[in-house]
C-alpha cells in the first residue's frame, strides 16, 4: 500500500486537471441556484445528466433522497412503506448492486449485501441530486467512479457569505400523518476568508401507523380478503449530525466531512396469511469520515485525493412468536484511498487521466459458524477526453482486481476490465441540438451475503457483467424575450443485457436457499424528459418537468422455464412523473403526480402475480415573508391526494392520503 501511495506522489508532478469541482468553484464566489458567476467551461461533460438542484428540491413534497429520485426517468423505486422504511434504487432494471452512490465525491459503500438505504439521507442540507447512466462525465475522477453502470451524486450546501457576512442559522420543524416529527439545524460560519464550516444535526421521531385497505383476489376471481387495518411496527427514531470544513489553497481547496446516522426501527414487514404486525426490529449506527484534497500544480496539471474511513454497526431481532428468535449483530468497517489526476496534452482539447483506488472492506457478525471475510480492491482506471469543435469524446478502461479470503484462509483474487467510450455531437455551433451515444462493459462483485453467508452463501459465484448500449438527442433552447425562458427536452433508447445474474434458488428445505448464477435478462428501454420555465406576466413564474420510461426487461435465462421470455418482477413497462409549478412572489404552489405501470411481483407473468398499475398527486403551498433580518417560510403539503390504495412491493401497503405542516426560519 505504502510503495503504491509513493509511486502515486511521484506520478502527480506530471498528471493533472485543469479544471475545478463544483464544489471548488462555490469556494471561489459561486453559490448554486443564487449568485452565477461565469468561468471558464470545462469540456469534458460529455453525457448530460437529469439533476435536481436546491429549489427544486425543497418545492417537492419530499423527506429524503429516495423520494426525490422518483421524479428521474429510467429509476424504479423499491418502497418497503412508511416514514422509516428502508427504500433502495434500481436505474434502467440493472440491479441496485450495479448503482453506485456518492455523497460529497465519496462512494457509499455496503460490502455485506450492497444496498444503500437512501431513505437515511435527509434533504435538509442537500443542495444537488444527480443521476448519470453509465458514468460521471468527467475523466477527474476516482477509478470507482468509472466501473458502474449508472451513478448517483449527493452534493451538501457548500456555505457562501457576501461581504460582510459572518455567521448563519436555518432552523425546520415539520409535523406530518403518522405522528412523524422532524427537526433540524443547521449552523454556517466563516471561520477566516479561506475556511468556512458547517454543522447540521436532524432528528426524525414517527409511530408510523397509518390506515391501509388489505384487498386480495384469488385466482377464480371471488374476493380473498377486503378489509380496512392499521399499519404496525412501522415506527422510527433517528438522529443525523453531520460537520463539514472546508477550504481554499491558491489554485486548489481541501474539505473534511464527519457524519453520523444513529436509528432504532420496527420493519412491519409483508401483510401474508392473517398476519398484521410483525415482531423484527433493526438498530444502525453508521458512522464516517471523510477528507478531501485537490491542487492545481501548473496550468495543465493537478491532482486530487480522497480519503475514507468508515464503520456501520447493524443489529437485527426477530421476536416473532412463529418463527425462532434471532437477535444479530453485523459489525462492516471500510478504509479507502483515492487519487486522480489529469493532464491537458493541448490545452482546452485533449486531456488524459489516471486514478488510482484502494479499498479495504471486512464483516463481522455474532452469527453462528459466521466466518469474517475481508475484502481488498484495487482499481486502475485510465482515461482520454476529446473536445473537438462539433464533438466530444471520453473513453476509459479500468482495471478492478479483487482479493478476497476467510478468516484463516488465503486471499483469492479476480481481474476484471471495464471499457467504455461516449460520444456527442453537435451538428451545429451554438450547441443547442446534440446527439449521444456510449457503450461500456459493467460488473458487480458478489456480496459478503452473496458468497458467505451461513447456509446461503456460494464461495464459487462469478460477478454479474452488463453491456449496455445508449443513443440519445438532446435540444436545449433559453431565449432572451418572450414568455418561454427556456425548454429542454431529451431522449434516449438503450439496450442493457446482464449476464451470470446472481439469483436464490431453493435447495429443498423451506428456509435455506443457495445462491447460483443462472440468469440472463435482455433489457431495452426508452427515457424521455421535457423541461419548461414561462414567464406570461412579471412576477408570475411557471415551471414544468415531465419523464416517461418504457422498459421491456426479459428473463432469457433458459427455454425450460415457465418464465422464460416474461417480465422480471417488478418492473413497469410504463412508468412517469411531472412536476407543476407555480412561483408568484412570496408564494409558491407545486403539484406533482408518479405513476408507475402495470407489472409483476414474480418471476412467472400468471394473473396471479400480476400488479395494478398505482399512481399518486402530492400538492404544496408555500409562503416566505421577513420580521426583520430574519425570513420565515410557511408550508402545507398533502400527499396522495386522491388517497389511492397502492403497493410499490406487493403485501407492503403504502400510506393513503397524508398531511403535513412545516415551518422555517433563517437568520
Amino acid at each position: 500500500m505504502l510503495a503504491l501511495l509513493s509511486w502515486w506522489t511521484a506520478v502527480v508532478v506530471c498528471i493533472a486537471q485543469t479544471t475545478t469541482t463544483d464544489a471548488d468553484s462555490l469556494l471561489e464566489g459561486q453559490r448554486v441556484g443564487e449568485v452565477t458567476v461565469v468561468g471558464r467551461q470545462t469540456f469534458r461533460e460529455v453525457i448530460p445528466s437529469q439533476t435536481l438542484k436546491g429549489k427544486d428540491l425543497e418545492r417537492l413534497s419530499t423527506h429524503n433522497v429516495a423520494d426525490a429520485l422518483r421524479y428521474f426517468s429510467g429509476i424504479q423505486l423499491k418502497d418497503y412503506g412508511g416514514v422509516g422504511g428502508v427504500k433502495t434504487v434500481d436505474v434502467r432494471s440493472m440491479g441496485s448492486n450495479h448503482l453506485g452512490i456518492y455523497y460529497d465525491g465519496v462512494q457509499l459503500g455496503n460490502a455485506q449485501n450492497g444496498q444503500i438505504d437512501l431513505a437515511q439521507f435527509s434533504l435538509d442540507n442537500m443542495e444537488e441530486v444527480t443521476l448519470y447512466n453509465g458514468q460521471k462525465s468527467s475523466i477527474g475522477q476516482s477509478a470507482s467512479d468509472f466501473g458502474n453502470a449508472s451513478s448517483i451524486y449527493l452534493r451538501t450546501r457548500v456555505p457562501f457569505f457576501p461581504d460582510g457576512e459572518r455567521e448563519r442559522w436555518r432552523t425546520r420543524v415539520k409535523y406530518g400523518s403518522s405522528d412523524m416529527l422532524r427537526a433540524s439545524v443547521l449552523w454556517e460560519r466563516r471561520l477566516s476568508d479561506r475556511l468556512v464550516m458547517s454543522a447540521n444535526g436532524e432528528v426524525l421521531t414517527a409511530s408510523g401507523k397509518y390506515k391501509f385497505r388489505y384487498h386480495r383476489t384469488a385466482q377464480d376471481g371471488t374476493t380473498a380478503w377486503d378489509t380496512t387495518a392499521t399499519r404496525q411496527n412501522g415506527d422510527i427514531h433517528a438522529e443525523r449530525v453531520e460537520l463539514n470544513l472546508h477550504g481554499r489553497l491558491d489554485e486548489g481547496s481541501w474539505s473534511v466531512k464527519a457524519y453520523l446516522y444513529n436509528s432504532e426501527r420496527g420493519i412491519p414487514g409483508a401483510i401474508v396469511n392473517n398476519v398484521w404486525k410483525r415482531g423484527e426490529r433493526q438498530a444502525d449506527l453508521n458512522t464516517f469520515g471523510q477528507a478531501h484534497w485537490h491542487k492545481n500544480l501548473t496550468e495543465l496539471l493537478s491532482t486530487r485525493w480522497t480519503a475514507k474511513y468508515a464503520f456501520y454497526d447493524t443489529h437485527y431481532t426477530n421476536r416473532d412468536e412463529t418463527t425462532l428468535p434471532v437477535d444479530n449483530r453485523y459489525l462492516q468497517k471500510e478504509l479507502y484511498v483515492s487519487t486522480a489526476n489529469v493532464m491537458d496534452l493541448v490545452k482546452d482539447r485533449w486531456s488524459v487521466a489516471l486514478s488510482y483506488d484502494f479499498r479495504w472492506n471486512h464483516l463481522n457478525s455474532d452469527i453462528f459458524r459466521f466466518t469474517p471475510p475481508t475484502r481488498l480492491s484495487n482499481l486502475v482506471a485510465f482515461a482520454t477526453a476529446a473536445n473537438l469543435p462539433h464533438v466530444k469524446l471520453q473513453g476509459s478502461l479500468l482495471a478492478s482486481i479483487i482479493h478476497d479470503k476467510v478468516q484463516g484462509g488465503k486471499f483469492k483474487g479476480q481481474t476484471h476490465w471495464t471499457p467504455a467510450l461516449f460520444v456527442n455531437v453537435y451538428p451545429w455551433q451554438n450547441r443547442v441540438l446534440s446527439v449521444r451515444a456510449f457503450v461500456k462493459r459493467s460488473f458487480r462483485m458478489p456480496t459478503f451475503n452473496d458468497l458467505y453467508y451461513t447456509d446461503l452463501g456460494n464461495a464459487s459465484l462469478r460477478p454479474e457483467t452488463a453491456m449496455q448500449w445508449d443513443l440519445g438527442v438532446v435540444l436545449d433552447k433559453r431565449f432572451t424575450t418572450g414568455w418561454l425562458r427556456n425548454v429542454k427536452l431529451q431522449a434516449d433508447g438503450y439496450i442493457n443485457r446482464v449476464n451470470d445474474k446472481i439469483i436464490a434458488y431453493p435447495k429443498g428445505q423451506q428456509f435455506r436457499w443457495t445462491m447460483l448464477n443462472l440468469g440472463k435478462v435482455d433489457i431495452k428501454g426508452v427515457d424521455v424528459e421535457a423541461e419548461a420555465t414561462l414567464e406570461p406576466v412579471h412576477d408570475w413564474l411557471i415551471t414544468a418537468r415531465v419523464q416517461y420510461t418504457y422498459q421491456d426487461a426479459r428473463d432469457v435465462t433458459d427455454e425450460r422455464d415457465a418464465y422464460y421470455r416474461d417480465q422480471i418482477p417488478y418492473i413497469p413497462w410504463h412508468s412517469g412523473s411531472a412536476i407543476l409549478g407555480l412561483h408568484h412572489r412570496q408564494w409558491d404552489f407545486n403539484y406533482s403526480f408518479i405513476y408507475a405501470g402495470e407489472r409483476y411481483n414474480a418471476q412467472e407473468n400468471t394473473p396471479y402475480n400480476h400488479m395494478q398499475p398505482w399512481y399518486t398527486s402530492d400538492l404544496s403551498l408555500m409562503y416566505g415573508f421577513s420580521v426583520g433580518k430574519t425570513l420565515w417560510r410557511l408550508t402545507l403539503e398533502v400527499n396522495n391526494v386522491f388517497d389511492q390504495n397502492y403497493d410499490v412491493i406487493a403485501n407492503y401497503p403504502m400510506p393513503g392520503r397524508n398531511f403535513g405542516v412545516s415551518a422555517e426560519l433563517r437568520f
